[in-house]
């Protein structure tokens, strides 16, 4: 284990290569003169158990500074940072030199971009291979998730704020002699790109430069994003991260202007790297962090609420409040407030072969421009703050014509050209159909309007690799307000809306955050119906349909997905009869109010 002598926020690095140094000598000194590093290869050696252990057993995740566009010229390069964000897309493998013999040392080019050591050439090298991600934050994510976990002020932390920076406060004390950022000895390592795979091959170099300048610079890839990060992940088996993950990264941060520009001197194997698809990120404009450690993030993890257990008694008391919110911010429309609670308790459970278990996607009808501006704005202000993620979509005629909805791959640059659907799993999507006018739609319109029809149907999204499609999975909550019932978005579950009041309802700060542990909690428990129950809810839904001939597998199905919903909301794990008969009276209710 490295001492306390070693600044694990200030200079990993130097934690990284002293852990490596001592456990070559010591795999060397057991083989007998043997290469002590082979085994090394996509291997963690210590210095993940380590940081593991500062960050999640010593508090250390507190004191490690988050990257992001409002703080990025503040941090020296070479730091531990945090870094949130949404895997956008994914890049293929680069391969690096891992590790190199250095006289009789042997030393590692490991979670750095460029060798911290002047490399002899020739000598005895290890290329290894690491996983590249371009991330971004995640869309529709609210701002409220963003102060679940704050870093400390960089600022105020001498060993993370760039050296300009810290001159300015006039900090006295040296730098760490073993800080890499300010290391101005060393040489190009020697780098060979594979003419075959999908791989890139990093290079070595010498200096980082201290500022960033604007970041992202307007990339074309990702409509309106400001920030992004290039994460690089080691010893990873493959699968492990998914596009559209949403994940907290923990690792080293890293700047290199050089890379930016190309070199004119044609021997120099920066030329070599001219074709992978990082020349789209420069890295004066676009970071890389060297990921240490790393966790995909879920709704829990963005609320601050300590951990309890999510009793009966305690989930009801809570469902009631939020119920009777939902209430008044639906006009004291009470059968609207308990269908809308369903929806946002629902989430995809299972998938069996086209058929998908567990959405119920909403249609509030009733609705037009006056009412949307009132009742809509109300609950869609709502919305943002009960989930991490979630986006108002004005479904007009020019929208449907003129929007990017489907995700596609740039064959040229090698790179994925997001799209309005290119979402996190679990992101509410709210859709206003009272701007819907006549009119024509185009090529682009109609296969806008499949696209959502798609996700709404099966909770997929068909990206466009110019020559096929390919079709991603996803996790989408779809609630509309419309005139009419849908043609455009057929919903689940259709609500006339007939509000009585308009709503003037504030929620506290303590009570909104009870609410939000509530819709996370119970949307993650798990479900099941005993055999003697779902035999008597077979038998009564067999005497449904002989009495009700209009009654479909598929309207049964939703009736089932409600009542286990409604078992969840009041904290239960297994269906009774009593929530399928209030699903059943939900169901006369909104019949009753449709004729």
């Amino acid at each position: 284990m490295v001492g306390p002598q070693y600044d694990l926020v200030g200079n990993p690095l130097g934690a990284v290569r002293a852990t490596f140094e001592r456990t070559a000598a010591a795999a060397a000194a057991e083989s007998g003169g043997a290469d002590p590093v082979a085994a090394f290869r996509g291997k963690d050696w210590g210095p993940g158990d380590l940081f593991r252990s500062f960050l999640f057993e010593q508090d250390g995740l507190a004191k490690v500074p988050v990257l992001d566009a409002s703080n990025l010229g503040l941090i020296k390069p070479n730091t531990l940072v945090r870094y949130r964000g949404m895997v956008q897309d994914m890049l293929g493998n680069e391969y690096y030199i891992g590790a190199f013999k250095d006289g009789s040392t042997w030393r590692t080019n490991k979670y750095t971009d460029f060798s911290p050591f002047s490399m002899p050439h020739p000598c005895d090298s290890h290329l290894w291979e690491r996983h590249l991600f371009h991330c971004v934050p995640a869309p529709g994510q609210n701002s409220w998730t963003l102060e679940s976990s704050p870093g400390p002020d960089v600022r105020r932390m001498s060993n993370c704020l760039a050296p300009e920076l810290r001159e300015k406060r006039k900090r006295d004390g040296d730098d760490d002699a073993m800080d890499v950022s300010e290391n101005g000895h060393g040489e190009s390592s020697f780098c060979k790109k594979p003419k075959e795979g999908d791989v890139h091959v990093s290079s070595s170099s010498t200096e980082v430069a201290g500022t960033v300048p604007e970041m992202n610079g307007g990339d074309h890839h990702i409509p309106g994003s400001s920030f992004s990060c290039l994460v690089k992940i080691y010893d990873m088996p493959e699968s492990q991260v998914k596009l559209n993950d949403v994940i907290e990264f923990i690792g080293v941060y890293t700047f290199d202007p050089e890379l930016a520009a190309p070199s004119d001197n044609p021997d120099d194997i920066m030329l070599d790297l001219m074709e992978d698809v990082t020349v789209q990120l420069p890295p004066s404009k676009v970071p890389r962090l060297h990921c240490l450690v790393w966790r995909k993030l879920s709704s829990h993890d963005f609320i601050s609420r300590p951990v309890v257990e999510p009793s009966p008694s305690l989930l009801k008391g809570i469902r009631q409040s939020l119920l009777s919110h939902l209430t008044l911010v639906l006009g004291n429309d009470e059968l609207a407030a308990q269908c809308l609670l369903l929806h946002l308790l629902s989430r995809l459970r299972n998938r069996v072969d086209v058929v998908t278990v567990g959405r119920l996607s909403l249609n509030f009808t009733g609705f037009n421009k006056e009412s949307s501006s009132i009742f809509g704005n109300q609950l869609y202000s709502l919305i943002q703050k009960l989930v991490p993620y979630s986006q108002a979509i004005p479904l007009s005629i020019d929208y449907l014509n003129s929007a990017t909805l489907q995700p596609r791959k740039d064959n040229k640059s090698g790179r994925l050209v997001t799209g309005v659907l290119q979402l996190p799993q679990g992101t509410h999507l709210t859709f206003d159909e009272t701007l819907l006018q006549t009119g024509s739609l185009t090529s682009k319109g109609v296969e806008n309007t499949m696209l959502l029809k798609n996700l709404m149907e099966s909770q997929k999204v068909d990206y466009d690799f110019e020559y096929y499609k390919l079709e991603m999975t996803a996790d989408v909550q779809l609630l509309t307000l419309s005139e009419g019932k849908s043609n455009i978005l057929p919903s689940d579950l259709v609500v006339p809306f007939r509000p009585s009041s308009v709503p003037t309802v504030n929620a506290g700060a303590e009570e909104t955050e009870s609410w939000r542990w509530f819709l996370s909690t119970v949307r993650s428990l798990p479900q099941s119906t005993e055999p003697e129950t779902y035999q008597m809810i077979q038998d009564e839904m067999v005497s449904a349909m002989r009495d009700d001939r209009s009654l479909g597998c598929s309207e049964l199905s939703r009736w089932l997905t409600m009542a286990q919903i409604m078992a969840s909301s009041f904290g239960e794990r297994s269906l009774s009869l009593e929530h399928w008969h209030m699903v059943k009276e939900l169901e006369r209710l909104r019949k009753q109010r449709m004729q």
